[in-house]
């Protein structure tokens, strides 16, 4: 194989260099992204703190709301440091070891975030469609093993990706990753070979958890409204609904945001790059921003705890 002069072997070091063709404005961008990331971390915090403290709140619809804030406070974790980072203080560079780490933590965690939104639509499919057998079906038992599901099944389909980087990526044309985080396809790019078979896999994984999530997503919620609309009174079919309407908003934030971004990076070649890295940033970021203030608005029992907080 013909190598050029700017070909490096197994680079130690990657430079990322955030928004390209926004390089004079990061800074000002980083300000908004800063205040989410800390109302992010501020609100996904004290809902755990809510549920934790609250023994009304320990029924399986409230542990899985907490688990996926502490999902939001990692996946927010693993990109707003280096990210503020690049913004502010120019710094740039980025372990190649580490920027696989980031990786892995970024698609684990997107994995087990879709897993968790899943999960709590099975559990309002069976607390709605089979009431009377909600409490034998869902116990804590039952939920404790969906979690471990919903985890390893991310950590074993996200670690194939990295263990392809890292082993079978020998040769680089550059260093530079034109992204403000360390995304897989980013990096692929940046490799001489073998470039075929990440990127099916990539996508193999992105379109089985998705499109499995998704279809059995819809599936629950469209037997829940069919079940509602069946429902005798007006007040027990608003109550159902209400019950469900905070998950919907979740999913599909999450949903629209994951869709857009690929769609416009996959198909979207005559936008500018730095639309696609504005895209990608924030849909890892809305999410965990405005899950605890749905949370907190659409859910009664976590909107009377927070008010009994803040006013004793």
């Amino acid at each position: 194989m013909f190598l050029s002069n700017v070909t490096v072997f197994m680079p130690s070091v990657l430079t990322l260099i955030g928004i390209p063709g926004l390089e004079s404005v990061q800074s000002w961008i980083g300000i908004p992204f800063c205040a989410m990331y800390i109302l992010a971390m501020i609100g996904n915090s004290l809902l755990l703190f809510i549920i934790k403290s609250e023994p009304n709140l320990h029924e399986p619809m409230y542990i899985f709301i907490g688990m996926l804030g502490v999902t939001d406070i990692v996946l927010v974790s693993s990109i707003m440091p280096k990210m503020l980072g690049i913004f502010w203080l120019h710094a740039q560079e980025i372990y190649f070891d580490s920027c696989l780490l980031q990786m892995w933590f970024i698609h684990t965690f997107e994995c087990i975030e879709s897993g968790i939104l899943l999960a709590m639509a099975l559990d309002r499919y069976v607390a709605i469609c089979y009431p009377l057998r909600y409490a034998t079906i869902f116990t804590h038992k039952l939920v404790a093993q969906l979690g471990a599901v919903v985890v390893l099944r991310a950590a074993i389909l996200a670690a194939p990706c990295l263990l392809l980087i890292k082993y079978r990526f020998q040769f680089y044309h550059t260093t530079v990753i034109s992204h403000t985080y360390c995304e897989h396809m980013a990096i692929v790019k940046l490799a001489v070979e073998n470039i075929r078979i990440n990127k099916i896999y990539g996508l193999f994984v992105a379109f089985t958890v998705s499109g499995f999530d998704l279809t059995f997503i819809t599936f629950s919620y469209s037997q829940i409204f069919v079940t509602v609309f069946h429902l005798p009174q007006k007040e027990a079919r608003l109550k159902a609904f209400n019950t469900c309407i905070a998950h919907i908003c979740v999913f599909l934030q999450l949903y629209f945001l994951a869709f857009f971004s690929f769609f416009t990076h996959r198909f979207g070649s005559h936008i500018p790059p730095y639309i696609h890295i504005l895209f990608s940033s924030m849909y890892l970021l809305v999410p965990p921003f405005l899950n605890p203030l749905v949370y907190g608005v659409k859910t009664k029992q976590i909107r009377v705890s927070v008010v009994k907080m803040c006013c004793p």
